[in-house]
């Protein structure tokens, strides 16, 4: 698992949906956040055997996700959420401007305080300094592989592998 779920190439996955929203209009509403859990959750459970079971365990740490890119993003630019899938993983991604001083900070947390998750990939960090984000109770709930990536000067993605296998314990 660790070994697929490392390799953060989205050509191994196939394209399940994807949604890209005005960041202004995403943050106009907190609701956007619930609204947009429900539907990539929703999406996530298909093919299980119990969707509803899978699309409700997951979306929990969707919403997490979901709202860090509300609290983090700039009013500037555009958000983007996607859903891929292989046999045994659905990812999720997305990519939002961040503002400078989020960049900023989670860089030098990276450089002085990070921490690396056992089972997750190689960019995934985890920070401790006031206002930041942990992460790791989340991999382990969900035995997620999860990164947060900048990519570029000002735009982060937060990359989240879930097994797709039903026995969440």
């Amino acid at each position: 698992m660790e070994q697929e779920a490392a390799s953060f190439d989205d050509h191994a996955f196939a394209p399940m949906v994807s949604l890209e929203l005005d960041v202004a209009m995403f943050k106009s509403r907190w609701q956007f956040c619930d609204g947009i859990t429900e539907y990539l959750s929703d999406i996530l459970g298909q093919g299980h055997s119990d969707p509803a079971r899978y699309s409700n365990f997951l979306s929990v740490a969707t919403n997490e996700f979901i709202e860090l890119a509300f609290r983090s993003t700039s009013e500037l630019g555009r958000i983007r959420f996607s859903l891929y899938r292989n046999a045994t993983f659905n990812r999720l991604r997305i990519a939002f401007p961040c503002e400078e001083a989020f960049g900023r900070k989670h860089m030098d947390a990276r450089a002085s305080e990070h921490q690396t998750v056992p089972g997750a990939g190689s960019g995934f960090v985890v920070t401790k300094s006031d206002g930041t984000v942990l992460l790791r109770d989340l991999a382990a709930i969900f035995r997620a592989t999860i990164r947060i990536e900048q990519d570029g000067e000002q735009e982060i993605q937060i990359i989240a592998d879930f097994p797709s296998v039903e026995d969440f314990r």
